[in-house]
């Protein structure tokens, strides 16, 4: 989980099933040290976790990827540099548990990340297993 010590929300707006949020980023965060030190950059797998736990959130469900129709990494985040972005997220649940998912990262015009995929909800044992893994 990276909430809470890697990335905090400062601000959350909910209508629906959209969220706005800003978060903040810890630029002294241990991942850093090796990606990289000079020159720290957020992994890719960060931004994706971001808006995963984000979403989680909302539905109040664990998730896992089902699968990711667009990812894409437009422009580095230098957490020194850029302390805040934005997320606009939008989703929607069937009756199924799959979640449809649409949602990006950015700042002041930059955009750093798009995603839309598929994830799943997962049942409170799925849940309790990956809180232990």
């Amino acid at each position: 989980m990276l909430q809470g010590n890697f990335f905090f929300i400062i601000d959350i707006h909910r209508k629906d099933n959209t969220v706005n949020a800003v978060l903040g980023l810890d630029p002294g965060h241990r991942i850093f040290e090796g990606h990289f030190p000079q020159s720290p950059v957020v992994p890719g797998v960060c931004m994706v976790q971001m808006i995963k736990e984000v979403l989680e959130n909302e539905i109040g469900h664990g998730t896992r990827i089902v699968s990711a129709a667009h990812i894409k990494f437009l422009t580095v985040i230098n957490p020194r540099e850029t302390r805040q972005i934005q997320l606009d997220l939008k989703f929607s649940q069937d009756e199924s548990k799959q979640v449809e998912v649409s949602a990006s990262l950015f700042n002041e015009g930059a955009v750093y990340f798009k995603f839309k995929g598929l994830m799943k909800a997962l049942e409170n044992g799925e849940l309790q297993n990956k809180n232990h893994s």
